[in-house]
């Protein structure tokens, strides 16, 4: 009977390992013309939520950031009638000696 009840604590751990949420790194943008209290919003509930600010843009609108995935679906959600730009951030080569 131990080896059962050691398979299910192990389970039940592995089930809440799972539940946590993936943070990603993503650039969120905005178009010139969206309000400052939407992506002001989007700031907000990304570092409540745990995530990380991590760049602000001056030339466009819009910040870096280390977020969950949950909270990214809320802040696609909320700029969506301003059409905000939701990209995972990734690393960029050129290739020299073209």
């Amino acid at each position: 009977m131990r080896p059962f009840a050691f398979l299910l604590a192990s389970l039940t751990l592995l089930s809440g390992v799972i539940a946590v949420d993936i943070q990603k790194s993503v650039l969120i943008t905005y178009p010139a013309e969206t309000p400052d209290s939407i992506v002001d919003q989007a700031k907000k509930a990304i570092v409540e939520a745990g995530g990380v600010i991590t760049h602000e843009y001056t030339l466009i609108k819009g910040f870096a950031a280390k977020v969950g995935e949950k909270v990214l679906d809320t802040v696609s959600a909320w700029g969506q009638e301003y059409q905000v730009l939701v990209e995972e951030d990734q690393d960029v080569h050129h290739m020299s000696g073209l």
